[in-house]
């Protein structure tokens, strides 16, 4: 099977930084897309970040230049650089990954459990 496994959550103060990482575990041939959604009280879920394997990358209008989002293709793994964050970007972040081939297997998407974000003084 694969798993995404997310770390880098926690409280932060407004202005602060988190990095979020979320490597796929398994034994996986490659996987197209890899990105970040997020869920804040009472709103939808929304796409925060995406990038390709190829390093094209798709940001939310709310995040863009204060985020940055990577990946590292040998590790299966995706990084969000979060800075100069705000009490808005209060949420759980879920990492996603579609098109994950393990070996004769192809699944569209996967998710990660969530981890929570919470900017507050």
């Amino acid at each position: 099977q694969v798993q995404l496994v997310e770390s880098g959550g926690g409280l932060v103060q407004p202005g602060g930084s988190l990095r979020l990482s979320c490597a796929a575990s398994g034994s996986i041939f490659s996987i197209n897309v890899m990105g970040w959604y997020r869920q804040a009280p009472g709103k939808q879920r929304e796409l925060v970040a995406a990038i390709t394997s190829g390093g094209s990358t798709n940001y939310a209008d709310s995040v863009k230049g204060r985020f940055t989002i990577s990946r590292d293709n040998a590790k299966n793994t995706v990084y969000l650089q979060m800075n100069s964050l705000k009490p808005e970007d209060t949420a759980v972040y879920y990492c996603y990954a579609d098109n994950v081939v393990v070996t004769t297997t192809l699944y569209l998407e996967v998710w990660g459990q969530g981890t929570l974000v919470t900017v507050s003084s």
